[in-house]
């Protein structure tokens, strides 16, 4: 067989599998480059090529699946103030009814909607 001819199984398929592959690395590099996730975290590409031949041993069906396990996003914070038995607020930097660098007035800080089972 003539050497120049051979090719990597990732580049069978018409380059399908290798398409695959860029596909997820594109969204890994979108992940790594997204604020919103940790910028360590190991994220992973996973391609999986399962070859099933038939009894003659002549024929293979090669099935490929190419996955990518991403960081997830980083977690949201904030505190919550137990006013009382039915008044439950959100703890916020600024103080109801004072002006802002802008001159507006500040906005009271949001209040939990209590759901009370009977």
């Amino acid at each position: 067989m003539d050497p120049n001819i051979q090719k990597s199984i990732l580049q069978m398929a018409r380059g399908a599998i290798q398409e695959r592959a860029d596909y997820e690395m594109s969204g890994i590099l979108a992940n790594i480059l997204d604020p919103n996730t940790s910028a360590t975290a190991k994220r992973k590409l996973t391609i999986t090529l399962e070859l099933k031949p038939d009894d003659t041993r002549q024929n293979i069906a090669v099935s490929v699946t190419a996955k990518s396990a991403l960081a997830a996003t980083s977690p949201v914070v904030t505190s919550l103030y137990v006013a009382d038995e039915d008044t439950v607020v959100e703890m916020v930097p600024q103080v109801p009814g004072q002006f802002s660098l802008g001159g507006g007035e500040q906005e009271a800080p949001p209040q939990l909607k209590l759901i009370k089972t009977s």
